[in-house]
């Protein structure tokens, strides 16, 4: 936990259209809307992009092509997982411009499907959904000194395991025993670092905790008519009152979780107005699809403003000395105390808000983030975004709207909905919003 539309822009777009996953759907050919329209790549801040060239060792060309890349390769990759059903067993990108995507499965025969849709296929022992209840196993053993001795644990896609870090083998292997795990399932690696808190209405933007210490804004988010920001559960508990980063008074805490999940939402007072931005840049929020694993992921917070890194792996479990926390992400991204609860965000996608992890900006470290969809989904919120599309293609003619889908409501990889008189399956997590609509949205919504 870590308290304390220019016309260059789209010209750069252009400029690496044919960078763009040679070979996947919607790639070759600009006809709109594909999926790097729908994630408002063209549109992408200066600062981002200049602070993926700062962290990641790219060109500003590679640092666009790579948002693009990115953005394709989530939409190929929820196709083929809603195809290959049990199969499936994990994607990610890879590349200085995430020009290449692998999906994994557990059969052999649906190496053709994936080739197919222009990825490289690899063939594993195990599925995602087997690794993932192997981790959930072990965070079910793992309590008290067991979880502190081996405090961060994850789902590995690129290598098909469950990874255990801890400073001693022997103890992730008691734990792996005590869990009755297949071995051939768990990687172990040797490991120093130990996650903690480090305690000290705009994404990254400092507040303060009953007048002392130091969080950051997630972002900002509305329950009806009340505007407030998403951040981090261990920040503060129901009824904790906020100043803002200008110790003006703010609002106060409506609900937080933690340890569990590392989640909380603030209600503000009628000074505070929710707007779409990230501090510290011009970054806007255009809306939470998320990213896959290898994709360029940047944090704000109130300590040390910008940094980028990549997606390592989803569902992480990492345990604090408060207590375990299960369903996050494990970011190269640095970090430092007074970061907590700030903004994580791919393009210009929100992804999560900033836990917790172990190093500096100085030497480098590891930082974790609560996805965000499973908060805004978990407290009824909605996120604010500058995306306002305008009518899109809609509905055939005759055919009226109605059907389950709903504006504000957050939808996982498979997720069913009826729109228009046809059946869509969800490509890629995110919360829907106007303009976003099945027919409007290839990028995120598939005919069933």
């Amino acid at each position: 936990m870590l308290h304390r539309h220019a016309k260059a822009a789209c010209a750069a777009f252009a400029a690496v259209g044919a960078l763009v996953l040679a070979g996947l759907p919607g790639s070759a050919n600009a006809a709109p809307p594909t999926a790097a329209d729908t994630a408002g790549i063209g549109q992408a801040s200066p600062d981002l992009l200049r602070a993926m060239q700062r962290d990641l060792g790219v060109t500003a060309g590679q640092a666009t092509a790579r948002l693009a890349n990115e953005a394709e390769a989530g939409a190929v990759a929820g196709r083929l997982q809603n195809a290959l059903g049990r199969d499936f067993a994990g994607a990610w990108v890879q590349g200085a411009d995430s020009r290449t995507l692998t999906v994994a499965t557990a059969d052999a025969a649906d190496v053709t499907a994936i080739r197919a849709q222009g990825a490289r296929a690899l063939v594993v022992p195990h599925t995602l959904k087997q690794l993932d209840a192997a981790l959930a196993k072990i965070d079910k053993v793992a309590a008290g000194k067991a979880a502190t001795a081996v405090p961060v644990r994850f789902v590995d896609v690129r290598a098909n395991k469950v990874t255990l870090q801890a400073v001693r083998q022997s103890d992730a292997k008691a734990l792996v025993a005590a869990a009755g795990v297949d071995a051939s399932a768990v990687r172990i690696e040797k490991s120093a670092q130990q996650p903690r808190p480090l305690y000290d209405i705009r994404g990254g933007d400092a507040y303060y905790m009953n007048g002392s210490g130091r969080c950051s804004v997630g972002f900002a988010i509305t329950r009806g008519t009340q505007q407030g920001f998403a951040t981090a559960g261990h920040c503060g508990r129901a009824g904790t009152t906020t100043t803002g980063f200008n110790r003006v008074a703010q609002g106060s805490f409506q609900a937080s979780t933690f340890p569990g999940r590392d989640t909380a939402w603030v209600a503000t007072n009628a000074n505070w107005t929710a707007t779409p931005n990230v501090a510290g840049s011009s970054v806007q929020v255009a809306g939470s699809t998320q990213a896959a694993v290898g994709a360029s992921v940047c944090r704000s917070g109130s300590t040390t403003g910008w940094h980028c890194g990549t997606i390592q792996q989803h569902n992480t479990s990492v345990t604090y000395p408060e207590g375990t926390i299960t369903g996050v992400t494990r970011t190269s991204v640095c970090a430092e105390p007074g970061d907590s609860g700030g903004s994580f965000i791919s393009g210009s996608q929100a992804q999560g808000v900033t836990s917790g992890g172990s190093g500096n900006c100085r030497s480098g470290g590891t930082t974790f983030y609560q996805p965000i969809n499973p908060l805004l989904q978990g407290y009824g919120l909605t996120l604010k975004t500058t995306t306002d599309p305008g009518p899109g293609p809609g509905p055939g003619p005759g055919e009226p709207p109605g059907g389950t889908w709903a504006a504000g409501t957050v939808y996982a990889t498979g997720a069913q909905v009826t729109y228009g008189g046809a059946t869509y399956r969800c490509l890629q997590g995110h919360q829907a919003q106007s303009g976003w609509e099945p027919p409007n949205a290839p990028a995120l919504w598939e005919r069933a």
